[in-house]
């Protein structure tokens, strides 16, 4: 499963060029992004049509009305002709009623996106907002990790949805997946719910939508629907504890003596931090910096040598650790499978 999610990583570093876009609005795969979809095409409808009527007009007066005056000739001002009660009722009442229907349109897409029933067995995920990132709890499953979501794929004759509530832990943001659902904002202070039900398995991409401070366009979303089996496989293994290699003695005894346990938990050990992402399976991930970088060796050294290398204004301070620390440390958080 995690050699798939390699490859979903250079994916997104060069997804034109692989002819592959997991942002594409046109291409639903869930069921709120299918009705958010169809709302469009019928705006889209409207509006083209209404353009096409207006410039079609605009073009017909143009070509028709387009002589001029012979030179020398008196221009003659045209017959002036003041108010019509049947225009101004005209484009009083049809613009009224396309923005009537429009709007029973949206309402219904709305009602019926939030108001589905809930199954019993659909999956509960807790997602907080923070600069610039996003931490992932499953309360029934006790996993906690930070800007991958796994969810499972939902059958249509077995529905499995995964409801999602959310909150910030410090200013305003907005959870978009383009191909899932709609936007949903993200507020300190109150609690938002939306559900996904991706239809097939692979990496669905999103972004934060709301302006959040200078890194708000690096807080990526990266979404994996995982298959039953690789769903269940990806569960047993957050589960676990950290890893605790022998070999990389040294680079953990690095990390547990200075601000890193502040800030990070790493289960089974003293760091229990919760001001920045869990860090218990950081090297199973495909990306840092919220989706931001790919996730190596040499990319990891360099963030935790100094953040802003990739993300200027990030709110975790550089370490300063000199370069052999540095490369144990580094060491150490690479074996965090």
């Amino acid at each position: 499963m995690f050699e798939s999610q390699r490859w979903h990583a250079l994916a997104f570093i060069t997804p034109l060029a692989l002819g592959d876009n997991p942002t594409n609005i046109f291409a639903p795969a869930g069921t709120p992004a299918h009705s958010v979809f169809g709302l469009s095409m019928l705006v889209f409808a409207i509006t083209g049509a209404i353009f096409l009527i207006v410039a079609g007009m605009l073009l017909y007066v143009l070509i028709r009305f387009r002589s001029r005056t012979a030179p020398g000739a008196i221009e003659q001002e045209p017959p002036q002709i003041y108010g019509s009660n049947q225009i101004e009722l005209s484009w009083t009442v049809i613009p009224t009623l396309i923005v009537v229907m429009l709007f029973l349109a949206t309402a219904r897409v709305i009602y019926t996106t939030e108001h589905a029933p809930k199954p019993t067995d659909a999956l509960d995920v807790t997602v907080v907002g923070h600069q610039f990132w996003w931490e992932y709890s499953y309360p029934t499953l006790g996993i906690v990790t930070a800007n991958e979501l796994h969810v499972p794929v939902s059958d249509a004759k077995h529905p499995l949805p995964t409801y999602l509530t959310m909150t910030s832990a410090d200013t305003d943001h907005s959870f978009w997946v383009p191909r899932l659902a709609g936007k949903m904002d993200l507020i300190p202070n109150r609690v938002n719910t939306m559900w996904i039900d991706p239809q097939k398995s692979g990496l669905y991409l999103g972004q934060c939508a709301q302006y959040c401070g200078v890194q708000h366009a690096k807080m990526l979303i990266r979404v994996y629907a995982d298959t039953p089996a690789e769903f269940a496989a990806w569960v047993a293994h957050q589960r676990q504890p950290a890893v605790q290699d022998p070999s990389v003695a040294e680079g953990r005894a690095v990390f547990e003596h200075n601000a890193c346990i502040s800030c990070h938990t790493i289960r089974g050990t003293v760091a229990t931090g919760r001001f920045g992402p869990d860090l218990t399976h950081v090297a199973s991930r495909d990306t840092i910096a919220s989706g931001s970088v790919v996730n190596n060796p040499a990319n990891l050294r360099s963030f935790v040598d100094n953040p802003a290398n990739f993300k200027p204004g990030a709110l975790m301070p550089p370490m300063h650790l000199d370069s052999h620390d540095l490369d144990a440390v580094t060491a150490y958080l690479t074996t965090l499978k």
